[in-house]
């Protein structure tokens, strides 16, 4: 029986580590990617050149689905032009609250429809800003839930839940060899401000938290 996976995939570093990851893993690959009317959209911009350069017989089909509804929920550093920092919930305002369980509900209900019951993520909180849906308690609920709502096992897989930023790109490489940390560092956005100036580490505004936990990385990566 062939095996298929479906991976959350924005065009960022760690989404493109998890697609390099479950195609290791599975026989047949799709991936959806969630416009939100996200500030940092160079994510969604960068997709098809990653997906163009990991080409394989085992990626199939790629979705990108509009969810604008976190836009018109609002009050979010990512979705409204608010400034990045820590606000008074305790959260950094960067924070778009449920975004996350949104994303695992409408891919495991494009699952649904595509036959596929295994999810890939990359949630982490290892290396991470805090946001509760990112808590492998979080993630592990919500499939659980989507399991009894659709009346199918549905998993959710995280290879980077448990690692920090160096070793996700100790991660890439081991996957993928220096080609695979080059297209990462080439192409992959992982910015909140979006911005697509170079790096040694890859493309970002080289300020925000986004871009200062993967800088720190790729630096510890790299024994610097």
């Amino acid at each position: 029986m062939t095996s298929s996976a479906l991976v959350l995939f924005s065009g960022g570093q760690d989404s493109t580590v998890c697609l390099a990851w479950a195609l290791a893993r599975f026989d047949r690959v799709e991936t959806v990617g969630f416009d939100y009317g996200q500030r940092h959209s160079a994510e969604l911009a960068a997709r098809p050149r990653i997906l163009e350069k990991l080409a394989s017989d085992k990626l199939g089909a790629d979705h990108l689905l509009s969810l604008d509804v976190l836009k018109q929920i609002g009050g979010s550093a990512l979705t409204d032009d608010v400034k990045i920092e820590m606000g008074a919930s305790g959260l950094p305002t960067t924070f778009v609250p449920g975004r996350n369980i949104l994303f695992l509900t409408v891919a495991a209900a494009l699952g649904y429809r595509r036959g596929i019951a295994e999810l890939v993520g990359g949630m982490c909180e290892t290396d991470f800003s805090g946001y509760p849906d990112c808590r492998d308690q979080t993630v592990q609920a919500t499939a659980r839930a989507l399991s009894l709502g659709l009346a199918r096992d549905i998993t959710v897989h995280t290879p980077l839940m448990w690692i920090d930023k160096a070793a996700t790109w100790a991660l890439a490489e081991e996957l993928g060899g220096q080609a695979l940390v080059d297209l990462i560092v080439a192409e992959t956005v992982t910015c909140y401000n979006g911005d697509p100036a170079p790096h040694d580490w890859g493309k970002g505004c080289g300020e925000c938290p986004s871009c200062a936990l993967r800088a720190s990385g790729y630096k510890k990566y790299r024994g610097a």
